[in-house]
C-alpha cells in the first residue's frame, strides 16, 4: 500500500488529557489534522506536532462578558404562544408557558406594539394594537375584550439567553457546574465591530492554528426547549432565530413593504420545510442570504489576510449560508465540514460547489450516549461507514474525520481498530476514483418548492434524522445518493422562469404528502407548471410520483398529474363513480427481480387506477404501484418507498422504465441488490461493493453487459480495471 493510502485525509479530535493517545492515533489512523471540540482545550504539547490544526471558532458565543454588557444585541427569535380560547371576559395569554425560561427571555424593550402581533386565529386576522396590552409582571398579553370563543395567539420577540446548541450539548452530556453561553448578534453595529476585532485577536493569539472552523456563522437554526429541557420544536432550516428590530428594519427598507411577524410565524408552523413558502418569506430568506454572505465574506477575507484557511461547519448557524445558492460562493470559504449520518447527508456535503475541499464528520460522535458500558460503537460505526460509502462512490468528500471526546473512544480498542480500517479504505477509494465522474444511466430531477437551494436535505430534522411520516422522501433521496443516476434538484420557480429547466432530464420525481412543499400544493393550479410537466412527459420524458405526488384538490382532481400517472386518490368527492381497473400485471420490468412482496411502508389509502393504466400491485383495492403511458412518455406511481436494498432496486428499475431505458439495466450492474457496481470509465476502473456486513454472492455485469460471478465478504469492496 502506498504512503498516500497510509496517511492523510483524516481529522481527529483531541483534548488536554489525551495527548499520548492523540499521537498514537495520528500514526495508526494516518491522520494529518487535529481538531478541538466543544468543551475541550487544545494541548500545548500538540502545537508543533506536524499536523494541520483546526480551531473551532464561535462567532456568536463564548464571550459572555460582551453579551452581558450589551443585552440589547443578544440574539433574538420569534416565538408564538399556544392557542387560547376566549370564553367571555378578558383573556390573558402567558408568553413563556411551555418554553424553557433558561433559553428565552421576552424582549419587551423594543416596541412591542410594532414588533409583536396578536392574532385572532378564528378570524385569521391580526388584532389592532390598541386592543391588547402586555403585563410585564405576569409575563402575559391581556386582551380586555376578545370575541367570545375565538382562538388567539401572540407572536413575540424573545432573547436567546442560552445558545441552543450549547444547551443541547449540556443536556445530552449531563454537564454540571458550567456557565450558560449567551448568544450575541454579529449583524448589529456594536457587536459587528467587536466581532471583527475579536476575530483578529483570536487568530493572532493562536499562531499554531491552520484552519479556522466557523461553527457556521451568525444565526442558529430553530431549536426550542420546553420547561423540562426537552426539545419542543426543531427545524434545521428554520429562519425564526435570525430576527431583531435592527435586521427587520433593514429588510423593510430593501423589500419596500412592512414586515409582519406572521411572515415568520406562519400560523405557528414557522415556515418549516413542509410548508409552501410565501413570497414574503422567500423575500426574507433572500435578504438574509445577501446580508449574511456579505458579512461572512468580511470574516473570511480577514482570515485569509492573516494566513489561515476558513472552514464552515454545515448545520448549526447556517441561516443565510445555504451552500447551493449563488450568495454562498461569494463568501470565499476554503472548505465545508458536516456530520455524515447516511448517504444523503454525505451527498449534502460532497456536492457543495465553490469550495476547495469538503470533509465529513463520521458517526458515532465520541459522546457518552454511545461510548458507555454496554455500548456498541463498532456496530454504529460500521453501519455509518457502509451506508455512507455508496454515496462516496458517486461523489466523494475530500476528507473524513471524527468528533467528540477522544478519551471515551480510547476505552473501546475494537472501535479504534475498526476506524483504522475505515481510514485506509477511504484513502484507497479516493485514489481509485481520482476525480472521475461515475457512470450515470439516466438523469433525474427531484421537483419540489425548494429546488437546488436545499439539495439532498430538505427532508431532514437534522443530520440524517427525519420524521417518520416523511419516510418516502427520505427513502428515495437515500436511494438516489448512491444510485447510478445524475441527480438534479429543481424548484417550481425554475420551471416557470427557465424554459430550458428540463433540458437533459430523463425522469422527474415528485415525492411526499399532498399540499406540502415537497409536492407543490397550489402551485399546480398554475397552468404554466402543469403544462410544462405534461409537455415534458408527452414528448418522451418520465414522471415518477411517490406518496401523494401533485396532491392538491383543484378542478375536479386531487392528483393534478393524474393523466400522467394514471391514478387518482379518492377524497370523498368521486365516491359516486365506480372504479373497475383493478387487474394486477405482476410480470413487469419494474418487478422482475422483486424477492417478495414490495414494502410500501404505510402506503396510501384510496388510490385507484384510471382507464388505460396498468396496476402492478393493489392491496384491498388500493393501488400501491401502477404505470401509465402518456403520449410518448411514461408515468409511474408508487404509494410509498421506505429505504431498503430491495426498494433501491425497485426505484432503479422504475426510473429506467419511465425513461425507456430498460436496455441500460445490465450495464455496470449487480444481480444482487445488496451489491452495487460503480464504474469510472474515464479513469479505467470499476468497483463492486457489498453494502451489507454479511457475505454476498452476485453476478457482475460490465459496461458491455458481459457478466461474471463474484463472492464478497461482509462490507468488502473490490476494484477492477475496465
Amino acid at each position: 500500500m502506498s504512503d498516500l493510502q497510509n496517511k492523510g485525509r483524516v481529522t481527529i479530535p483531541t483534548d488536554v488529557d489525551v495527548v499520548p493517545e492523540t499521537l498514537a492515533l495520528l500514526e495508526r489512523w494516518g491522520a494529518d489534522a487535529i481538531r478541538d471540540c466543544d468543551g475541550t482545550d487544545y494541548p500545548e504539547e500538540l502545537k508543533s506536532v506536524g499536523a494541520k490544526v483546526y480551531a473551532t471558532y464561535y462567532t456568536t458565543r463564548k464571550d459572555n462578558a460582551w453579551a452581558k454588557a450589551n443585552p440589547d444585541e443578544v440574539q433574538q427569535c420569534y416565538i408564538m404562544t399556544a392557542f387560547h380560547t376566549a370564553s367571555g371576559g378578558p383573556l390573558s395569554i402567558p408568553l413563556l408557558k411551555g418554553v424553557s425560561e433558561e433559553l428565552l427571555k421576552v424582549n419587551d424593550r423594543d416596541g412591542i406594539k410594532r414588533w409583536w402581533e396578536v392574532m385572532d386565529r378564528t378570524a385569521g386576522a391580526p388584532l389592532a394594537p390598541e386592543k391588547w396590552d402586555y403585563d410585564a409582571e405576569s409575563g402575559a398579553v391581556v386582551i380586555p375584550a376578545p370575541e367570545a370563543f375565538h382562538d388567539y395567539t401572540v407572536s413575540f420577540l424573545a432573547y436567546l439567553i442560552w445558545d441552543p446548541v450549547h444547551m443541547y450539548n449540556a443536556v445530552t452530556n449531563d454537564w454540571k457546574d458550567f456557565e450558560h453561553q449567551i448568544t450575541f448578534d454579529v449583524r448589529q453595529p456594536k457587536t459587528r465591530k467587536f466581532t471583527m476585532e475579536r476575530l483578529r485577536k483570536f487568530i493572532k493569539d493562536h499562531p499554531y492554528v491552520d484552519v479556522i472552523r466557523y461553527t457556521t456563522f451568525f444565526h442558529q437554526f430553530t431549536l426550542i426547549f420546553d420547561e423540562l429541557k426537552r426539545e419542543k420544536y426543531v427545524d434545521w432550516y428554520g429562519y425564526s432565530a435570525s430576527v431583531s428590530p435592527y435586521i427587520l428594519e433593514r429588510f423593510e427598507k430593501e423589500a419596500g413593504y412592512k414586515f409582519r411577524p406572521e411572515f415568520i410565524i406562519d400560523q405557528g408552523y414557522y415556515n418549516n420545510q413542509y410548508r409552501i413558502p410565501s413570497k414574503e418569506f422567500q423575500d426574507f430568506m433572500a435578504f438574509q442570504r445577501r446580508e449574511v454572505a456579505a458579512l461572512a465574506k468580511e470574516m473570511v477575507d480577514l482570515t485569509h489576510e492573516l494566513g489561515k484557511e476558513a472552514m464552515m461547519f454545515l448545520g448549526d448557524h447556517w441561516i443565510g449560508t445555504e451552500p447551493y445558492l449563488e450568495e454562498f460562493k461569494s463568501i470565499g470559504l476554503d472548505a465545508v465540514v458536516g456530520s455524515v449520518g447516511n448517504g444523503s447527508t454525505l451527498r449534502l456535503i460532497s456536492d457543495i460547489p465553490g469550495v476547495k475541499y469538503t470533509e465529513g464528520r463520521f458517526l458515532p460522535y465520541f459522546f457518552p450516549d454511545t461510548f458507555h458500558e454496554g455500548g456498541d460503537p463498532v456496530r454504529e460505526a460500521r453501519e455509518n461507514w457502509v451506508t455512507a460509502r455508496r454515496a462516496i462512490l458517486r461523489k466523494p468528500i475530500d476528507r473524513i474525520g471524527y468528533g467528540g471526546y477522544l478519551k471515551l473512544a480510547c476505552e473501546f480498542p475494537e472501535f479504534i481498530d475498526y476506524v483504522e480500517s475505515v481510514c485506509k479504505e477511504f484513502r484507497e477509494l479516493y485514489v481509485h476514483i481520482n476525480g472521475a465522474k461515475p457512470y450515470c444511466a439516466k438523469t433525474v430531477a427531484v421537483l419540489n418548492c425548494w429546488g437546488r437551494a436545499r439539495s439532498w436535505g430538505c427532508h431532514m430534522v437534522h443530520h440524517a434524522l427525519y420524521q417518520k411520516q416523511n419516510y418516502s422522501y427520505a427513502g428515495v433521496i437515500e436511494a438516489l445518493s448512491g444510485a447510478p443516476f445524475d441527480v438534479r434538484f429543481l424548484s417550481f420557480d425554475d420551471l416557470k422562469s427557465d424554459p430550458h429547466a428540463l433540458d437533459g432530464v430523463d425522469v422527474i420525481l415528485n415525492i411526499g404528502g399532498g399540499d406540502t412543499a415537497h409536492t407543490g400544493g397550489a402551485v399546480w393550479e398554475e397552468p404554466e407548471v402543469s403544462a410544462a410537466v405534461k409537455r415534458f412527459v408527452w414528448n418522451g420524458g418520465g414522471f415518477l410520483g411517490v406518496g401523494e405526488p401533485s396532491g392538491h384538490q383543484y378542478q375536479g382532481r386531487y392528483f393534478q398529474m393524474a393523466p400522467v400517472l394514471g391514478v387518482e386518490k379518492e377524497t370523498g368527492f368521486t365516491l359516486g363513480y365506480d372504479k373497475y381497473n383493478w387487474e394486477e400485471h405482476r410480470f413487469h420490468f419494474i418487478l422482475a427481480d422483486a424477492e417478495g412482496p414490495v414494502d410500501f411502508g404505510e402506503g396510501q389509502r384510496s388510490v385507484y387506477a384510471l382507464e388505460g393504466a396498468k396496476v402492478l400491485v393493489q392491496r384491498d383495492r388500493e393501488v400501491q404501484l401502477a404505470v401509465n403511458a402518456f403520449g410518448s412518455g411514461r408515468g409511474v406511481y408508487i404509494s410509498g418507498l421506505p429505504y431498503s436494498f430491495e426498494n433501491c432496486r425497485l426505484l432503479h428499475r422504475a426510473i429506467l422504465w419511465a425513461a425507456h431505458g430498460e436496455d441500460c439495466l445490465e450495464k455496470w450492474f449487480s444481480s444482487n441488490c445488496r451489491v452495487e457496481v460503480h464504474a469510472y470509465v474515464e479513469s479505467g476502473r470499476f468497483c463492486v461493493v457489498n453494502n451489507t456486513c454479511e457475505p454476498q454472492s452476485t453476478t457482475v455485469f460490465r459496461g458491455n453487459r458481459s457478466g461474471f460471478p463474484l463472492e464478497l465478504a461482509g462490507g468488502e469492496i473490490r476494484w477492477y480495471e475496465v
